[in-house]
Formats: C-alpha cells, structure tokens, sequence
C-alpha cells in the first residue's frame, strides 16, 4: 500500500487516511470493517460507479445524483476527519 505523505511528513492524518485500507477489506468481503476504517467508501463508491454508468448509458437525473453523492461524500469524509483528529 502507499504510504500517506501528510501523515509522514506533517505527523497527523489526511483526510483520506484509511480508505486504501477499507477498499482493501471491501475486495476482502469485509464491509463493517471497511465501513469502521473509513465511512465514506460507500458513498464515494456509488458516486464512481455514476460517473462511470453515465459515460455508457446517460442517466436523466445525472446531475442530481451527482452533486447528492458528492456533498454526501465530503461532508463524511469531513466528519470523519474531524472525528479523528479530535480522538
């Protein structure tokens, strides 16, 4: 796995600490431990596989379903983040 450069340099985790880790335990068919490593997999998750069924076959309500995943996204990945730093 690569190694997070903040944490290496700075000494406090990125907002993104973990989730190389739980998309490794998701291949493993562990979703409570990837959920626990980094909550917003799921989400970031279904916000790829948008982008990516939008290039095949066009969604209607594409921008919505965006724009929803992706505030989903960040504001987990900020709580998460503040959860951290302040545990």
């Amino acid at each position: 796995m690569l190694p997070c450069f903040t944490k290496q340099f700075f000494h406090f985790p990125c907002p993104g600490c973990g989730s190389q880790r739980a998309l490794l335990l998701l291949f493993q068919a562990d979703f409570k431990g990837a959920f626990l490593m980094f909550p917003a997999i799921y989400p970031l998750i279904i916000f790829g596989l948008l982008i990516l069924i939008n290039f095949v076959r066009p969604i209607k309500l594409y921008s919505k379903l965006v724009s929803y995943f992706a505030y989903i996204s960040v504001i987990t990945v900020l709580v998460n983040y503040t959860i951290k730093i302040l545990l």
